[in-house]
This record gives structure tokens, C-alpha cells and sequence, in this order.
């Protein structure tokens, strides 16, 4: 019935004006769906067909009421819903439309009740989805509840695996798989021998009693005292199941703390929210976080962030918390540790608390490190559980039953207790919830409706919300009276206020991300599919975030799996979603986080359908996140479609990666000339100066490789230029790294080339790892000026940033440096051990390009020390590891193999190797291969006989290294030909 709002009269419910004045009538608005979990239970009666044929209709119908009433008694006496009775058969729900903690165990009791040889019984635990208030159900539980009832036999209960779990400890049963109709694979059931119909469904056995938390408070402030006497780092990770109590445990240490205090929380969702707890961190040390993430890489970002801590604590102790570690992308642990092992001469305290699925993302986590302490929280013995319920209570009492009830329920867990106890401050008759799960579903089915739509929308943004987009989404007149809802949820201990994100707005924080998850869980798909979708567009006209694009990119990214999942894929928001996604991974890459940046654009190419534009421009930008990452099959995989399918400007792109990504494999570093040809004059029509950028930096590539310094810098010239122009941060600093090259390896004079050095240094803008190329320049500089004390500080000064910012491969490789060193040191066993160690870091990640140089270099340094045969080896070894075109190691190898088969007497075969390296080599400017090889041409020729042409080759070598400045060579040269004189 409808009563008129104006008259009071009562009006049909199909009417839409009221019967008595005519006012309009305000129509209820349809029930809402929700997703929970419940128990369905389907009975069939054996025999009744054969009853029918035997017997009078009408005692027939007689009969089956009698037994269909006595069915109802029993099953609404355990709680249970009859959903309807079909033929012979009834089914009944136990969980709506109230759940109860213990509904599984209340429909495993009735069924124990009914049973008997005339009923074969099925019951089943799952999701389902059911109009709120109502007891209609619809999902795969419900289908097999009936497949259970099908397969049992007369007098038979046959339980499916989830309601097994859930009364496990009041059951006796025997595994029984079901084949069923529809299902791929058998359904795993249980036979029901014997229920205990006293016992609880989770029976609680502690199996050892704990002290409490006075222990690991204890170690937490002795921990930080040490680290504030010694003035050093230390990590203290914190794990604990949820709800164990790890948050109130951090809050009574910082509550008695003498320091200042910060904290960073990592976010649920996006492989790629890397920053966002260092974000927070910043925000409060009153720093803008925009400029220490535009830095280009991970390891320049975890050393400006271990600095500005250090920083931060030079002035007193400084505490910082890291919260839900378990959330954390890699990266951000990396980070993490970082500070954890290199800060120095500051009292700074990491406290991290996590669940511990931390250790399944990384196993090794504070292991090793003698500043580092792991503890995992423990539940609560009986006692101090008790304390908790006494403390929670305050001056309210409860009956020592339901005291009883708690204790065992919640194992410990003070989540547990404290929702209990909050769920019985609402409704008295509750009873005790035996898993988490439960519970929060009977919380949230405690709810008012409005509240609970309240909730719901701030579940969707996720553990922080915020007032503003909670009132856009939420239904009908619910916006508009939102506060009264919000401090509702607050008085009922379900959120909390917090800080917003959003200036102007206002904040909550769930109490529990349990509850988060439970309210999320309750919304259908498709209601989820057009809150994201709805809440990115409030995110767009409301808020500006440091990581924007990702935020958004995600949340139309749920919308557009969700809306797929139900069978109705949305092609205009995959494009949109993939759009924000992959401006997201640009900024990834931007800042040199290419495991982030692979990640956000392989979510982006899987959105949209095969052929779109979109998807073909993201998967040229994973084929380069990959290359990167040295997963060069996968990239060269993700570039067939878009060659295939793309427009003319997207063939480009993906046809010069290709190229690229071959030739470091091994292919002709020619193709990648002949690929920027051609890519060259359509990204120019195109105006993309992105892809400009990209066509000089293979032309320069291919220089560098051909030993055509002046050649190669004119190239990075042109593409710094473009790529300056296209915002490509991590690009432009990639390229002034590279361009400090040329003025080492070419023709430059030293003098000249500290000045060009200084000058670049000064237009670069700074950046660590620019930073730590510069200093590696301006070691190779002063070594030639034989300075070696200075060039072995400064080796030592930027090997030890690379090691400090986690570069492996830059680290391994940089023993080129620490060789080229040594050889001016003329200590050629330690330039020997400096080639070694890097060759074996590097052939450790299976890296080829600079290994097999350092195996170039390595055979000269043996052949200076006559180990012919180790030199012969080393260079055959770099000649096949080397990709084909890097002209360095061919003409390296040929050199040294040349002069050790001269040695031998195999002259003419010796002088036509390196006649024709000294021949290739003449066509470059790179004064240290000419040098070298025309000082072994010399040796060989002595072998030969040809002493005049000998002493000609050394005074070629000499003039090189002099016009050079590279002094300590051209000083073993002159001693040479003196020698020879």
C-alpha cells in the first residue's frame, strides 16, 4: 500500500494518484541489489512421484503441506528464509535478509533436523546477488546447493566446501566430489556423518598464551632509543594478520615518542602508485613532492629522498611510518631498504607495519641487515583479550555468556572484539560472529539504508574518502543530507575523520580496510562499473594529484572490466581509460621506473580491442618499457600488431623500435640507419617531435657504435633538441649522460674536454644519475692527464652513487672505468681484476653489449701481460657475445688475435687481421682505439721484420695519444720506441 503524503489515505501500489485527493503519489524506488555472501539449502522428498501415482490427489496435497509446514517450522526456527517450494522440493536462504555470523552452521543444524530417509539435502556457501530486504537470491551458489541435492542419496546431506570451512569444527564429514551438470570440473563436497549440535562452527584453541603487547612495546621504544643514541637508521617492521591490533600498537609507541613524526600510507590499488606514501611523507615535511618525483629514475628518487630524511632528522629524532607495506610496489621497497642500509649519522626510525603477505613479496625483507628487526603481532591471550572487552566497554556491562561468546570468537583478534562489541551497542540480540567476514556483512546489514549507501561510495574511492564525491554519488535525496549520514557512521565506530587530499573537502578513513573491502563487496558490478566511472569524473573537475593520471586511468579501468565482465564491453571508455593509463606510464618512464611504466601500459593495451588506435600507440610504448627491462622477445611480440594494423605515423614508431630492439640483439646496426631513414621524413610531415627525437638518437647510436664520435654528438644534439621539445624528461637526461662520451672517447684535447665538460654540466640542470656520468667523464680526464689519485677518488665517488641508487647495470659496467684506470696506473693486474669482476656481474643478468667490450678491454690487458692465450680467448669471447655492428669489440678482438698469432710465427695471417683492424679503425676518431691498435699493429710488424714500419706505427700511436693529453700512454709509447731504437 501507498499513503498519500497529502491526505493520508491508503492507495494500491499500482496506483500512481491518490484514489481519495488526486496527489501525486511518490512511487517507492526499487529495491537495490547487493552481493553478499549466504547459505542456500535445497531438501527433496524421495518417492513422491510414485506416491502421486498410488494415491488420491488431495491426500496427496494434504500430505506435502503437512511435511512443507513442518520444513518452514524447522528451517525459520534456525533463521533460515524459505525462498519457495517447487513440486517436492524446497529451498531455503540463511543470510537474508540479515546475515548472521553463523548462518552456515544454522542451515548445516536444520539440515541435520530435517534429515531423514525420505529427504535428500544440499547445502551450499557462496556470493550471491539479492535485492535489498529481499530473500530472493540469484548466483552459482544457489545452482550448487541443487546440484549437492541431486547427487545425495535418501537420508543423505551432502555439504559443499565452503560451508565445510565454515562449521568445520561442529562436523564430522567424509570427502565425496559431485560431478555436476554444467561444471567443468567435479564439485569438491562432503558427506554429513555426524554434527555436534553443541559446538561452534570455528572452534578457538590458542595454542600458546602470549604476554600482550608489553613485549613489543618494549622492543619498539628500545629500538628507537638505540637509534636516536647512535644517531643511525633503523627498520622495525611490524607484521600482522588484520585486525590483529598493529595500528593500535603504533599509536601507543607514537603516543609516547619524543620525535617528529610522519607517515605515508600505500594504496590498494595501480602497479603503479609507486609514490604516493613518499608523496604524504613530503606533504607534511612541508616539501613539494612534484620535484623530487620528476627526478629521472627510481635510484635518483630513493637517494633524494634518503637526503631530505637525513636532512629532516639532522635537526632531532625522526620517526616515519609506513603503512599497509604489504600494498607496496617494488620500487617503493626498494626505496625503503635503501634508506634503511645508507643512511648515515641520523636518528631516523622506519616503522613499517604490514600484513604478512609482505614476505611473499619479498621473502628477504630486513634480512641481513644488523639495523633491521622484523616482529609479528600475535593475538591476544584470553587475559588481555579480557582487558581489551573491559576498556572497550567502559562503564556498559554484558552478560558474562556474551563475554564468553566474544573471547572464543574472536581468537585474540582485537578487530574482532571491537567490532563485536560495536555490532552489540547497535543491536543487543546480535549474536557473536565466528569469522571476520561475517561480521562485517552483519555490520553492514545493521546499516540504514541511506548509511549504507554512504559507505558504499566512499568504499569506492577507497580506505580515505572524501565528503565531496560521496554526495555526488550517492543516490537521490541521500547527497543532499550526507553529513547527518556521515556522522552517523562516524558514532557507530564504522569510519573516522582524516586528512584530506582535497583542499576544502572533508576526510574519513574506514576504522578497518576489512570494512572497506566488505562494503565494496556488497555492490553489484555493474553498480561498481558506474561509480568508478563517475567518481574519475568528479576526480577530473575536482582535484589535481600528483599521480592524477594513474588515479584516474584506474578507476576507468575498473569500470571498463567490471561492465566486461558482465558481457557488455564499453569501446569509448576503454579508449579513455587506456589514454589516462598511458599517460601514466609516460610519467613512469619519465622518471626511470620502467618496471612501473611496463606494468600501467600492459593494464592499457589490454583494454581496448585488438586494431584500435590507442591500444596500437600503447603497445609501442610497452615494447620500449620491455626492451628496457631486457624482455626483448615480449617487446618485439608487441610490436607486430601495430605494424600490421597501425597508421602511418604508428608503423614508425613501431618499425624503429623494432629495429631497434633487434640490433641490440644482434642484428646490423644498419638496419637501425636505414629504419630512422625511413621513419625520419613522416614524423617530420607529422610534426611529432617525439618521434624525431627518437630517429637522430639511432642515427647517433649507430655512430657511436661505428667509433664516429664528432658524428655521434652531432646527432644527440639534434635529438636532445626534439626531445626537449616533446617534455621527455628521462629521454633528455639519457641523452646529456651520452653526449659527455664523445668528449672522453673523441679527438677533444683533455683541457678542452674539462671545459666542454663543465659547460654541459651547467645545461644539464643537475640529477644524480647525470650527476654520478659526469664524474665517471672527469675520471677517464684526469687518469689521462695522469692524475691517478684523482681519477681512482672519483671512480670510487660515483661507483659507490651507482651502488647506493641500485643501478646494477651501470654499476657493473662502470669497471670500464676503474680498468681504464688502473691501466693508466700502469697496475695491469688490477685493471685485470676490475674487467673481471664486471664481466661477471654483468653476464650474471645476462648482459651483452658492455660485457663483451669489458671482454675487449680484458684480452688487451692480458696480451700487455703476454698470456697469449688468455688474450686469444677473452677475444674470441667478445667477438661472438657482441651485437653485430659494435665495431669496439670486432676490431678489439681481431687486434689482439692478430699480434698473439703473429707471436706464434702465423704472420701472415696475424698482419692481415690487424692490418685490416688498424685499416676500420682509421676510419673513426676514437683516440684510445686507434692508439691501441696501432701500437699492437706495431708489435706484430716487429714479429714480421718490418721494424721501420714498426717504429712508424708508434709514432702514430704516440701522436694520437699526445694531440689526446693523455700522458701516461704517450709516456709507455716514447719508452717503446726507445727501445726499439
Amino acid at each position: 500500500m501507498i499513503v498519500c503524503s497529502a491526505c493520508g489515505e491508503e492507495n494500491p501500489d499500482r496506483a500512481r494518484f491518490c484514489l481519495a485527493c488526486g496527489n501525486p503519489l511518490a512511487v517507492a524506488e526499487a529495491p537495490r541489489e547487493v552481493r553478499k555472501v549466504v547459505t542456500v539449502l535445497f531438501a527433496d522428498t524421495v518417492g513422491s512421484t510414485a506416491l502421486g501415482e498410488s494415491r488420491d490427489p488431495e491426500a496427496v496435497r494434504a500430505q506435502m503441506a503437512d511435511w512443507f509446514a513442518a520444513a518452514r517450522a524447522v528451517l525459520e526456527r534456525h533463521g533460515g528464509r524459505v525462498e519457495k517450494f517447487v513440486g517436492d522440493a524446497v529451498m531455503a536462504v540463511f543470510g537474508v535478509p540479515q546475515a548472521n555470523e553463523d548462518d552456515a552452521l544454522r542451515a548445516v543444524r536444520a539440515a541435520a533436523e530435517l534429515r531423514s530417509p525420505q529427504l535428500r539435502i544440499g547445502v551450499n556457501t557462496g556470493g550471491v546477488v539479492t535485492g535489498e530486504g529481499e530473500t530472493l537470491v540469484t548466483g552459482d551458489a544457489v545452482n550448487v546447493a541443487a546440484r549437492l541435492e541431486q547427487a545425495a542419496a535418501p537420508g543423505e546431506i551432502l555439504i559443499g566446501a565452503e560451508t565445510r570451512g565454515l562449521v568445520r569444527d561442529a562436523v564430522e564429514v567424509e570427502r565425496t566430489d559431485v560431478v555436476a551438470k554444467g561444471k567443468a570440473e567435479p564439485v569438491e563436497a562432503y558427506r554429513l556423518i555426524h554434527l555436534d549440535p553443541g559446538a561452534e562452527g570455528l572452534a578457538r584453541h590458542p595454542e600458546s598464551p602470549l604476554v600482550g603487547r608489553v613485549r613489543e612495546l618494549d622492543r619498539l621504544r628500545r629500538d628507537f632509543d638505540t637509534a636516536v643514541e647512535d644517531r643511525t637508521c633503523h627498520l622495525f617492521t611490524l607484521l600482522g594478520a588484520a585486525g590483529v591490533g598493529k595500528s593500535r600498537l603504533v599509536a601507543e609507541f607514537l603516543a609516547g615518542v619524543d620525535a617528529a613524526v610522519v607517515r605515508g600510507r600505500c594504496l590498494h590499488y595501480g602497479d603503479g602508485i609507486t609514490y604516493w606514501p613518499l608523496v604524504e611523507v613530503l606533504v607534511q615535511l612541508g616539501d613539494d613532492p612534484d620535484h623530487l618525483l620528476e627526478l629521472p629514475s627510481p635510484p635518483e628518487i630513493a637517494l633524494a629522498a634518503r637526503r631530505r630524511l637525513e636532512q629532516r632528522a639532522a635537526d632531532g629524532p625522526l620517526v616515519v611510518v609506513f603503512d599497509d607495506l604489504h600494498w607496496a610496489e617494488p620500487t617503493f621497497l626498494d626505496l625503503v631498504e635503501h634508506v634503511a642500509d645508507f643512511s648515515r649519522e641520523a636518528p631516523i626510525f622506519l616503522l613499517c607495519v604490514a600484513r604478512p603477505e609482505l614476505l611473499e613479496l619479498r621473502p628477504a625483507w630486513g634480512g641481513g641487515k644488523v639495523n633491521a628487526t622484523t616482529v609479528l603481532l600475535e593475538p591476544l591471550p584470553a587475559t588481555d583479550t579480557e582487558t581489551l572487552i573491559r576498556n572497550l566497554l567502559g562503564a556498559k556491562e554484558i552478560d558474562e555468556e556474551t563475554r564468553q561468546r566474544i573471547l572464543a570468537a574472536s581468537e585474540g583478534n582485537p578487530l574482532f572484539v571491537e567490532e563485536m562489541l560495536a555490532m552489540l551497542r547497535e543491536d543487543a540480540a546480535v549474536a557473536v560472529p565466528p569469522t571476520i567476514h561475517a561480521l562485517l556483512q552483519a555490520r553492514l546489514d545493521h546499516l540504514a539504508s541511506d548509511e549504507r549507501a554512504v559507505i558504499e561510495r566512499g568504499a569506492v574511492e577507497g580506505q580515505v574518502f572524501h565528503r565531496g564525491p560521496v554526495a555526488v554519488l550517492a543516490p537521490g535525496a541521500v547527497g543532499e543530507t550526507i553529513d547527518t549520514h556521515l556522522a552517523m557512521l562516524v558514532r557507530k565506530e564504522m569510519i573516522r575523520p582524516d586528512k584530506p587530499a582535497f583542499p576544502g573537502d572533508d576526510a574519513f578513513r574506514f576504522r578497518h580496510l576489512l570494512i572497506r573491502d566488505a562494503a565494496y563487496e556488497s555492490l553489484p558490478k555493474e553498480t561498481r562499473a558506474d561509480l568508478h566511472e563517475r567518481f574519475a569524473l568528479w576526480l577530473d573537475e575536482h582535484a589535481v594529484l600528483v599521480e592524477q593520471e594513474e588515479i584516474v586511468g584506474y578507476h576507468l579501468e575498473q569500470a571498463v572490466l567490471y561492465r566486461r565482465e558482465l558481457g557488455r564491453d564499453d569501446a569509448a571508455l576503454a579508449s579513455r581509460a587506456a589514454e589516462r593509463l598511458t599517460h601514466a606510464g609516460r610519467s613512469a618512464l619519465d622518471r626511470g621506473d620502467y618496471t612501473a611504466g611496463a606494468k600501467i601500459f600492459e593494464r592499457a593495451a589490454a583494454l581496448p580491442p585488438p586494431g584500435d588506435p590507442v591500444r596500437l600507440r600503447v603497445l609501442v610504448d610497452l615494447a620500449d618499457a620491455l626492451a628496457e627491462a631486457g624482455r626483448f622477445d615480449d617487446a618485439r611480440a608487441c610490436l607486430v600488431e601495430p605494424i600490421q594494423q597501425g597508421d602511418e605515423v604508428t608503423r614508425a614508431h613501431a618499425r624503429l623500435s623494432d629495429a631497434f630492439i633487434a640490433a641490440y640483439v644482434g642484428a646490423d646496426f644498419g638496419d637501425l640507419r636505414a629504419a630512422a631513414d625511413r621513419a625520419l621524413p613522416l614524423f617530420e610531415r607529422a610534426g611529432d617531435e617525439l618521434g624525431i627525437a627518437r630517429a637522430y638518437w639511432m642515427y647517433a647510436i649507430v655512430d657511436w657504435t661505428a667509433l664516429r664520435a664528432a658524428e655521434a654528438t652531432a646527432h644527440m644534439s639534434e635529438a636532445l633538441e626534439h626531445a626537449e621539445r616533446a617534455h621527455a624528461r628521462a629521454f633528455v637526461s639519457q641523452i646529456h649522460s651520452w653526449l659527455l662520451g664523445p668528449i672522453t672517447h673523441g679527438p677533444m684535447p683533455v683541457e678542452e674536454g674539462e671545459q666542454a665538460l663543465e659547460r654541459l654540466a651547467e645545461s644539464a640542470g643537475g640529477g644524480v644519475m647525470f650527476g654520478s656520468a659526469l664524474d665517471r667523464a672527469r675520471a677517464r680526464l684526469a687518469a689521462m692527464r695522469g692524475d691517478v689519485a684523482e681519477a681512482r677518488r672519483l671512480t670510487e665517488a660515483f661507483r659507490q652513487v651507482l651502488a647506493d641508487a641500485g643501478v646494477t647495470v651501470g654499476y657493473a659496467s662502470s669497471t670500464l672505468i676503474a680498468a681504464f684506470v688502473e691501466e693508466a696506473a700502469g697496475d695491469l693486474p688490477a685493471a685485470e681484476r676490475a674487467a673481471r669482476g664486471g664481466i661477471e656481474l654483468l653476464n650474471e643478468l645476462d648482459e651483452r653489449p658492455y660485457s663483451s667490450t669489458l671482454a675487449a678491454v680484458l684480452a688487451h690487458i692480458l696480451l700487455d701481460q703476454r698470456r697469449d692465450e688468455e688474450a686469444l680467448e677473452w677475444a674470441r669471447y667478445a667477438r661472438e657475445r657482441s651485437p653485430a655492428g659494435d665495431l669496439t669489440n670486432f676490431i678489439s678482438a681481431d687486434a689482439v688475435e692478430g699480434c698473439v698469432l703473429a707471436r706464434r710465427g702465423e704472420i701472415e695471417e696475424g698482419l692481415r687481421l690487424v692490418l685490416d683492424a688498424a685499416a676500420r679503425v682509421d676510419r673513426t676518431d676514437f683516440w684510445d682505439q686507434r692508439s691501441d691498435v696501432h701500437s699492437t699493429l706495431a708489435e706484430a710488424l716487429l714479429h714480421a721484420g718490418r721494424h721501420a714500419e714498426a717504429r712508424a706505427e708508434l709514432e702514430l700511436a704516440l701522436r694520437i695519444c699526445e694531440e689526446k693529453g693523455a700522458r701516461p700512454w704517450a709516456e709507455r709509447l716514447r719508452q717503446r720506441l726507445a727501445r726499439l731504437v
